[in-house]
């Protein structure tokens, strides 16, 4: 038998992982970890080199700073922003833009981009209700002004870090804390200017200003309804969980009145009884197969209006319904609210789940939840703050400050301020600085010890964990090589920057189908490799790569604080293309120029 090439298996691996990206078989990062282990079943990579990616320095420091961001968030520092927000803005879209973007931008070139759009999203959303501006104008802007921000400051997203990484692996210098600011501060005004001017004009109304009522906006006029229990039903004396009707008729059991009173969730053990009302949430196909099986009554005469939950809600002490996102690293991602026991473990009913343009309101048990998706929720106040504890899910309302470790804020602060001061003088690495400023968290009180593992992006570090043995292989193989080669075969006769704007639009396009990290990852060791064989400064092209990772404004897709905002402000995949792709057609041809501009190409 043949022995097989190197670079031919290596480039089959890579082919397969992309098509495994492209088509989500499986989670990126358990994706991403399969890729190490078949590399190192092939021999590929040593043992040691295909789990080096957990001790990789990038791994380490990015981990830090998502618990960094914790402990800035855990202290409310970033609420105090909401007050600068509200008195500048003002009430047209393009001054708030300017001044959401420039302080939105300015705090992610320091904290997780995520984070900051986390604890955002419900400020934008309150602040939209005040003045009366439709959401759809100012959410995008959110998202690609922190996406313009990160790039100011290595540790802006994990994506600079691990740019930092593969270019100590290829044996250059680590980058320093500020590397990136003389390329990254005008990108950011640039693309900040541009938000601020063009996107309320380009943005559509999705949402109407001043926002509307949740039951209007999910459309469940046709899905609550009330219905009795007459004397001949067989409902007569059981619970709601022994008749098993909820899970029977994917029929949801809203609140029961009985004699005026009404009983609020958790209803499962209340026995039913005649005269029993029961408010449903259900399909009218459903509400007449209960009543045929188990002789309840559809009351005719219930009138639903806009506002109809909302005040049926209101009569309930302590009962509300909100809006809750599904994060990234979520644990109901890929599960469904049945095999969850979401009514159980939350204490909590999802009345309808939003997903981008599509409206869920039926079969809601069965259906399989993804990252971004928006669950209309009903629940006791109390259930809210516990769904507002777990970083899983985002409620979009305001947190209670109450929560806050508000004392602790000037702690938490003086320790950022620490972190990126000692690195930003080259007294210490910023891995090192980071690891001090995580424990320094917990010792002050800033955090809690059980915090700091909930705070960690896990599914990004496992993605970091698994592509970094992947850069190994294609540099071993000699793929990286052999890649470059026939890249100059084709475009060796271009000039160095048209080379550079190739790759940056080459990466732009990679970064949308894959992710921003793999993109990194895959691009930086070829684009390094083209700029040493023909005599480039290959700084100049793991630049490149790296802002064009970090670019993405094209589809809710390709970078997490697009996918964030998609439901909440009610967008069309087309809406990212329409503000993006003016925004990426310039940073192509301007990004490069900066680059031989202020970095040189020779």
């Amino acid at each position: 038998m043949p022995e097989i090439s190197p670079i031919f298996l290596t480039i089959t691996i890579l082919i397969v992982t992309l098509t495994a990206f492209i088509c989500e078989w499986l989670p990126v990062d358990l994706t991403a970890l399969s890729v190490a282990i078949v590399l190192m079943l092939f021999g590929l990579v040593s043992p040691n080199e295909g789990i080096s990616g957990f001790g990789n320095s990038a791994t380490i420091t990015v981990m830090a700073m998502f618990i960094l961001s914790a402990g800035i968030t855990k202290t409310g520092i970033l609420n105090i922003v909401r007050d600068w927000l509200i008195k500048w803005g003002g009430n047209h879209p393009s001054r708030q833009i300017l001044v959401m973007g420039g302080i939105v931008g300015s705090i992610s070139a320091f904290i997780n981009n995520t984070a900051v759009v986390a604890i955002f999203l419900p400020i934008i959303e309150q602040w939209s209700k005040q003045t009366k501006i439709s959401i759809s104008k100012l959410l995008i802007p959110l998202s690609f002004s922190t996406i313009l921000g990160g790039l100011i400051t290595l540790i802006g997203t994990s994506t600079n870090i691990l740019a930092s990484g593969v270019a100590v692996q290829l044996g250059y210098p680590e980058f320093t804390i500020f590397q990136f600011t003389k390329l990254g501060l005008p990108v950011f005004i640039i693309g900040l200017l541009y938000l601020g001017f063009f996107s309320p004009y380009i943005l559509p109304a999705r949402k109407p200003p001043g926002g509307e009522s949740l039951s209007d906006n999910y459309e469940i006029k046709d899905y609550v309804s009330e219905m009795i229990i007459p004397p001949n039903s067989s409902l007569i004396g059981q619970t709601l969980r022994g008749s098993q009707i909820q899970r029977k008729f994917d029929l949801d059991v809203l609140e029961i009145i009985r004699n005026d009173i009404h009983f609020a969730p958790p209803l499962a053990d209340k026995v039913l009884s005649v005269g029993d009302i029961l408010l449903v949430r259900s399909s009218r196909t459903n509400l007449l197969n209960i009543k045929d099986e188990r002789g309840v009554e559809i009351l005719a005469d219930f009138k639903f209006n806009s506002n109809n939950l909302e005040e049926e809600n209101n009569s309930i002490q302590e009962e509300k319904i909100a809006e809750v996102l599904i994060l990234s690293n979520s644990r109901l991602i890929g599960t469904t609210l049945k095999d969850l026991r979401f009514r159980q473990r939350y204490n909590a009913t999802v009345l309808a789940i939003r997903r981008g343009q599509e409206l869920i309101r039926e079969r809601l048990g069965k259906t399989s939840l993804k990252f971004g998706d928006l669950l209309l929720v009903q629940a006791p106040k109390e259930s809210f703050i516990g769904l507002q504890t777990t970083r899983e899910l985002l409620v979009l309302e305001e947190k209670d400050r109450e929560g806050l470790r508000t004392d602790k804020a000037g702690i938490a602060l003086m320790i950022i301020i620490g972190v990126i001061a000692i690195a930003g003088f080259d007294l210490a690495p910023i891995l090192v600085t980071s690891l001090t400023g995580v424990v320094l968290m917990v010792i002050t009180g800033c955090l809690k010890p059980g915090e700091i593992y909930g705070a960690v992006r896990w599914d990004i570090i496992f993605l970091l964990a698994g592509l970094i043995p992947l850069g190994i292989a294609m540099d071993n193989s000699g793929t990286n090589e052999w890649l470059a080669d026939n890249l100059l075969n084709i475009g060796g006769n271009l000039p160095g920057y048209w080379i550079l704007v190739v790759f940056y639009l080459a990466t732009c396009i990679l970064t949308e189908i894959l992710s921003n990290n793999a993109a990194v990852v895959l691009m930086i060791p070829i684009a390094v490799k083209v700029a040493e064989i023909v005599g480039l400064n290959p700084l100049a092209f793991m630049y490149a790569v790296t802002f064009a990772a970090s670019n993405s404004y094209l589809a809710p897709i390709g970078y997490q604080t697009n996918t964030m905002v998609y439901a909440p402000g009610g967008y069309k995949f087309l809406d990212y293309t329409r503000v993006g792709l003016p925004l990426t057609i310039c940073f192509t041809f301007l990004i490069p120029l900066l680059i031989v501009k202020l970095y040189g190409i020779s």
